[in-house]
C-alpha cells in the first residue's frame, strides 16, 4: 500500500508530540528530525525532504502554534498543508484546446506502464464523454502494437496503425483521421528505451514538432523511487513536459517518488496508476493524498469511486430488503459484486478515516471473499433464498461441494441469522427512512460488529 512505511514513521513522531501538553522548540525540532528521516527511508529526494522540514520547523516554532490549546494538532494541521503543497496543491487537469481534437503525447522509459496507461487514460476520458483514440508509436519493442490493441480492445477504444512506418508520419496520419472520424482526443503511445538515450529522444522531440501536442504526460515507475525523478528531470529538461503519470502507486509502500516529482521538475502529477487493472487510475488530489499519508483517510475519493462503480439500482433495493429485514445469500452475493467493483479490500479500506495505522498490522485477504462465495454458489437456489430450509444433510453437501468444513457453514449461516437481527434492531431504533438513506458501502459488508477481521464478521 502506498506511503505505508512514511505513513506509520510519521504517525510515530506526531504521537510522541500528541503526548506532551505544550511543546517547545526543541521538542518540534526533535520530531522534525525524525519526520525528515522518515521521508529519506521512503526515498523522497533529500533537498526536497531538507526543505520540506525547514519550513514546516519555521511555521510550527510560531507564536500562534506554541501558544495553541493544541499545539500538536498544529503541527499536524501544517504538516497536511506543506505536504499538499509539496505535491502540488491542487489536482490539474488536461488541458483541451478550443478545436479538437486534443493530442496527449505518451512517452516514458521502456516497461514503466506507458502502453497499459494509455489504455486506462482513455477509458477514463471514454467514460467522461469523450471519443479517444490510441496511436501505435512504438515500432521497435516486439509485440508493441500487439499489446496496445489488445489493452484499446479491453477499453472499447480504436487504433490506429500503420505497422513499422515513421512515428512521425503515422501521427501526423493519426491527427488527420480522428478529424474525419470525429475523435475528440488522440492518445500517442511512443516508444520506449531501456534507458534514456539520444535517438530516443531525438524522435520524441520530431514527434512532438510535427503535431503540437497539447499534453506531454511522462509515465514514470513510483517503485524506481529517485530513479523516477531522475528520468523526469531528463525527459523534462529536453521535452517540456506537461504532466507526470505515476504507476505501481499502489505496490510501493515508500511513496518518495510522488513527494519528489513536482518539487524537482516543477510539473503536476496528474494521473496515478493504483493497480494492474484498466479502472485502476485515479486522477491525482494532492490535498487527498496528503491525508491518506497523515492517516486521515480519503472519503471523496472513496464516494467517488463508490458513485462510479456502485450499481444504484441494486443498492436502493438492498436497502429495500434490509429494511424489511428480507436479506438472504443471494443478497451477500450481489453484495460481493459491488464491493470486487470498488478493487482490493485493503486499498478501500485504507482510505476511511483512522484506517490507515491499523491496516499496517492487518493482513486483509481478498480470498475470505471466494472462501464464502464457494459456500453460497454450493447452496440450491432454495437453499439461498430460504437458508431455514439448510439441514444437517444439506450442510454436509455445501460443505463438500465448496472444499469447506461444516464448521464453515453454520458459521456463515449464523452470522446471516446475526446480520438480519442487528439490521431489525438498527431500523426500530433508528427509522426505516433514516436506514433507507445508507445504501451501497453503509450495507452489510463493510459493517458489523466483526471490524477488520473477515469484513463485518464473515471470516474464515
Amino acid at each position: 500500500m502506498a506511503f505505508e512505511g512514511l505513513s506509520e514513521k510519521l504517525g510515530n513522531a506526531f504521537k510522541r508530540l500528541r503526548s506532551k501538553g505544550k511543546l517547545t522548540e526543541a521538542d518540534v525540532k526533535e520530531a522534525m528530525r525524525e519526520v525528515r528521516m522518515a521521508l529519506l527511508e521512503a526515498d523522497v529526494n533529500y533537498k526536497v525532504a531538507k526543505e520540506f522540514t525547514a519550513k514546516i520547523t519555521e511555521r510550527a516554532v510560531g507564536a500562534d502554534v506554541m501558544e495553541s490549546l493544541t499545539p500538536a494538532q498544529m503541527v499536524v494541521k501544517i504538516v497536511n498543508e506543506e505536504l499538499t503543497e509539496l505535491m502540488g496543491g491542487e489536482e490539474v487537469r488536461l488541458n483541451f484546446p478550443s478545436k479538437p481534437p486534443c493530442v496527449i503525447m505518451m512517452c516514458g522509459l521502456q516497461g514503466s506502464g506507458k502502453t497499459t496507461h494509455t489504455a486506462k487514460i482513455a477509458k477514463m476520458l471514454k467514460k467522461q464523454g469523450h471519443r479517444p483514440m490510441a496511436v501505435a508509436c512504438d515500432i521497435y519493442r516486439p509485440a508493441a502494437i500487439d499489446q496496445l490493441k489488445v489493452v484499446a480492445a479491453q477499453a472499447g477504444i480504436p487504433v490506429f496503425e500503420k505497422g513499422t512506418q515513421d512515428p512521425v508520419k503515422t501521427a501526423k496520419e493519426a491527427i488527420r483521421h480522428a478529424r474525419d472520424h470525429g475523435n475528440d482526443i488522440v492518445i500517442l503511445d511512443t516508444a520506449g528505451r531501456l534507458h534514456i538515450d539520444e535517438q530516443l529522444m531525438g524522435e520524441l522531440e520530431r514527434v512532438k514538432e510535427a503535431v503540437e501536442p497539447q499534453e506531454i504526460l511522462l509515465v514514470v515507475d513510483s517503485m524506481t523511487g529517485q530513479d523516477a525523478v531522475n528520468v523526469a528531470k531528463s525527459f523534462n529538461d529536453l521535452l517540456d513536459i506537461t504532466g507526470v503519470v505515476i504507476t505501481k502507486l499502489d505496490g510501493d509502500t515508500r511513496g518518495g517518488a510522488a513527494l519528489s516529482i513536482r518539487a524537482v521538475t516543477g510539473k503536476p502529477i496528474k494521473y496515478a496508476g493504483t493497480g494492474e487493472k484498466l479502472d485502476d487510475l485515479e486522477i491525482f488530489h494532492p490535498d487527498r493524498m496528503a491525508s491518506r499519508i497523515l492517516g486521515m483517510g480519503d472519503m471523496l475519493t472513496l464516494i467517488e469511486e463508490a458513485e462510479e462503480k456502485l450499481d444504484r439500482k441494486k443498492a436502493e433495493e438492498m436497502a429495500d430488503k434490509l429494511i424489511k429485514n428480507k436479506m438472504d445469500f443471494n443478497d451477500l452475493l450481489d453484495q460481493f459484486e459491488q464491493i470486487r467493483r470498488m478493487g482490493p479490500l485493503k486499498n478501500v479500506l485504507s482510505k476511511l478515516p483512522g484506517m490507515e495505522k491499523q491496516m499496517q498490522d492487518v493482513e486483509v485477504d481478498d480470498r475470505q471473499l471466494d472462501r464464502i462465495e464457494a459456500i453460497i454458489l454450493s447452496m440450491t437456489p432454495e437453499e439461498r433464498a430460504k437458508p431455514s430450509v439448510i439441514n444437517p444433510s444439506r450442510k454436509r453437501r455445501i460443505a463438500a461441494g465448496s472444499g469447506m468444513k461444516v464448521e464453515d457453514v453454520n458459521r456463515l449461516i449464523k452470522q446471516l441469522e446475526m446480520m438480519q437481527k442487528m439490521i431489525k434492531k438498527v431500523t426500530k431504533k433508528n427509522g426505516k427512512k433514516k436506514y433507507k438513506r445508507l445504501p451501497g458501502l453503509g450495507g452489510p459488508m463493510m459493517g458489523g460488529k466483526g471490524g477488520m477481521d473477515g469484513m463485518g464478521g464473515f471470516g474464515f
